[in-house]
């Protein structure tokens, strides 16, 4: 499985709410509310990194209150368990 990181930026007051319907989305393992000038940590997993394609604008992109995003893709994990 491939994983990508995606930051994203919420429409004011709305973090919670689309951090929960984030979190329904099929390939997303975790939403974590951060600091500085993004609102959310997204961490997702598709088996390919072209099925993020349609993963990120295809679904988070399109979460009601969702403002902007930026996609980091994981290349490797350091002292993760394989």
């Amino acid at each position: 499985m491939k994983v990508a990181f995606v930051l994203v930026k919420c429409e004011l007051g709305q973090v919670e709410k689309v951090a929960n319907q984030i979190i329904e989305i099929d390939g997303i393992s975790e939403v974590h509310s951060v600091t500085g000038p993004w609102d959310l940590l997204v961490k997702a997993y598709a088996p390919a990194y072209e099925a993020f394609g349609d993963l990120i604008p295809g679904k988070v992109q399109k979460v009601p209150g969702v403002r902007d995003t930026e996609t980091l893709l994981a290349f490797r994990a350091f002292g993760a368990a394989d």
